[in-house]
């Protein structure tokens, strides 16, 4: 008898009830356990009460705003890889910017439509799974050193230890050491870690690649430091030898 996978589970987070009550209906239609939460407060709690697969966030909410949230999830270890989807009315691309850099994975802006977000749904876990590159890194291993990362199992270890990367975060270190020793532009690295397309990441503001290079060398710990950054261009991933 084949085992039975359990369905991916997807916390939303959203304070008007009935967008709620119709994403939750769209998600679990797809095969989707959901949980939904109605205000910040409700959402961290349920965050540590049962950690999700995916979180579908509002970013203006009732107590705690869904930006409070969001920075508090990155910051705390057991929720930080969690993948997120910020869904909101707030359209401007400077809104858009400030949620990459807060550590959003997408984003979406309402009104919306329930298949569109369906299908960002399946490709924030797909890439979470590290499934998206299977033509090109699936089941491989690259290594610098004591730095291992394996593509298809969406782990990373640095001198055997675990560490926990978001989505972005695995995606933007999966690019460096794929072309380690080439320079990658920031725009470059947008196209690639981000899927924002070559003239979307032209408007993009550099600092969004910084902030989260710099979140990275934070985690890698020593391996952060084989994380170059070239002046005036982007960054390197160099392993130096010996």
């Amino acid at each position: 008898m084949s085992e039975t996978k359990t369905p991916p589970r997807v916390l939303v987070v959203e304070d008007e009830a009935e967008i709620a009550a119709l994403i939750a209906y769209q998600l679990t239609r797809e095969g989707y356990r959901v949980e939904t939460a109605l205000t910040g407060a409700a959402a961290l709690d349920a965050l540590h009460r049962d950690l999700p697969d995916l979180l579908v966030l509002d970013r203006m909410l009732p107590e705690i705003s869904g930006d409070d949230v969001l920075k508090a999830l990155r910051e705390d270890p057991a929720t930080q890889a969690v993948p997120v989807l910020i869904l909101t009315a707030k359209k401007d691309r400077a809104d858009r910017i400030q949620g990459l850099e807060l550590g959003a994975d997408d984003y979406l802006t309402k009104p919306f439509s329930p298949r569109e977000l369906v299908l960002r749904v399946d490709a924030i876990l797909r890439r979470a799974k590290g499934e998206l590159r299977a033509t090109t890194g699936g089941g491989r291993i690259l290594r610098a050193g004591p730095l291992r990362m394996d593509v298809g199992a969406h782990v990373v270890a640095f001198d055997g230890e675990e560490v926990q990367l978001t989505p972005t975060e695995f995606r933007l270190l999966q690019t460096l050491m794929e072309r380690r020793g080439r320079t990658q532009s920031r725009r470059q690295l947008l196209t690639e870690a981000w899927d924002v397309d070559s003239m979307a990441a032209s408007r993009v503001q550099t600092r969004t690649v910084d902030m989260h290079v710099r979140r990275l060398r934070g985690k890698l710990g020593a391996a952060g430091e084989w994380i170059e950054t070239v002046r005036g261009f982007g960054y390197r991933f160099q392993h130096p030898v010996g």
